[in-house]
């Protein structure tokens, strides 16, 4: 990391409570949660809304983390790419979770997810290029404007949660890494 976080024995207060329960969901404090304690006062509202985001995700949590995983190759994120490939691998399979980011058109997805996933792409390349003809081809696959409020939502965090990662120097645990280099290396989209 570029710049000076705490530490999770450093850790008191609302930070130390956060790190605990990281700890205790994934065993880890991870990089991504610790760069932001270089802000003490944005620590805590910023990981409170990602799990609002999250948590309170209109379409679930397997497609709260196909947007986010598509978003994260657009940024471009490796940090992001790296673990949310290893937690889609455990959703979906490995191989399928190869196929999404090598196609997500062609990974074995319904249709509703596909314009999902085109529309989080478009948000993440540039949101300002969506018409209204993007939010009618979400209405049409079935999806409400909550959905498409939440895709948004998830989209347009995950670009501003991977640019501030980048901007600190977060990097990759070790675990999150693919034990095969070539798909390490495909994971690979930003910072190597």
């Amino acid at each position: 990391m570029f710049i000076k976080s705490i530490e999770p024995e450093e850790a008191t207060g609302e930070i130390a409570a956060l790190y605990d329960a990281e700890k205790k969901a994934t065993g880890r404090v991870m990089e991504a949660t610790q760069c932001w304690s270089a802000r003490p006062d944005i620590i805590v509202p910023v990981e409170k809304l990602l799990h609002q985001i999250r948590d309170g995700f209109s379409l679930g949590l397997l497609n709260f983390r196909l947007i986010t995983f598509v978003a994260a190759q657009h940024v471009p994120s490796s940090y992001c790419c790296h673990v949310y490939f290893r937690s889609l691998s455990e959703m979906l399979g490995r191989d399928q979770a190869l196929a999404v980011r090598r196609d997500y058109r062609n990974a074995g997805l319904d249709d509703q997810q596909v314009e999902m996933l085109a529309y989080a792409e478009k948000i993440s390349r540039n949101a300002s290029q969506i018409t209204v003809a993007d939010i009618e081809r979400l209405r049409h696959a079935g999806l409400t404007d909550v959905n498409i409020a939440d895709i948004a939502l998830a989209a347009s965090f995950r670009s501003f949660m991977s640019r501030y990662f980048d901007a600190v120097g977060a990097t990759v645990e070790p675990e999150f890494l693919d034990s095969d280099p070539a798909v390490r290396q495909e994971m690979a989209v930003g910072r190597k």
